[in-house]
């Protein structure tokens, strides 16, 4: 009899220290505050990707944004003869595959390897453009953790400066400063 009433009461107590943590609750910026100096290299990090990603996101969906009938207004173009036509559509359009094609038509009359070699060496440069500041992201990607590991070991730290400079060894204690850590 006596167990069930101290498990209960152990029940009771639990579900109070749950709804007193959940009235109390702890805003974004608490949660922030409470990650130290640490929490501002990560968000300086945070802003760096967002804005290289959407910066990205625009340049790649702008360069693959081409019309349908565009092969065929080239292809109609130079079959008629009307090679400087088709190089000046080409010109006019602002897309990576119409910049390729445009190094093509102007390789016209040079040998097949040229204007291959010509039309590869342009679409590698179209890569490069498209794929600029992807290794900032990739920068990021690894660095980050290291703060969130960097931040673990700090919050660990103070854990255990505190227990030691305090001598309080208190499940609430310990609790708080492995909030402080997860954070």
């Amino acid at each position: 009899m006596i167990n069930l009433l101290q498990i209960d009461t152990m029940n009771k107590l639990a579900m109070a220290n749950q709804t007193e943590a959940a009235q109390k609750g702890a805003n974004l910026g608490e949660m922030l505050t409470m990650g130290g100096w640490l929490m501002l290299p990560l968000a300086l990090l945070f802003l760096l990707t967002v804005f290289f990603f959407f910066e990205r996101l625009i340049a790649i969906n702008k360069a693959s944004r081409i019309d349908a009938n565009f092969m065929n207004i080239i292809r109609d173009h130079i079959i008629s003869g009307n090679v400087s036509a088709a190089r000046s559509f080409a010109k006019n359009t602002n897309n990576p595959v119409a910049r390729i094609i445009d190094k093509g038509i102007q390789r016209i009359g040079k040998p097949i390897d040229n204007i291959e070699k010509s039309m590869e060496n342009v679409g590698r440069l179209e890569l490069y453009n498209m794929e600029r500041n992807l290794s900032v992201l990739s920068l990021i990607a690894g660095i980050a953790p290291m703060f969130g590991f960097l931040g673990t070991i700090v919050g660990m730290f103070k854990l255990f400066y505190s227990l030691a400079s305090t001598g309080d060894f208190t499940i609430q204690t310990m609790a708080n400063g492995i909030y402080t850590k997860m954070i």
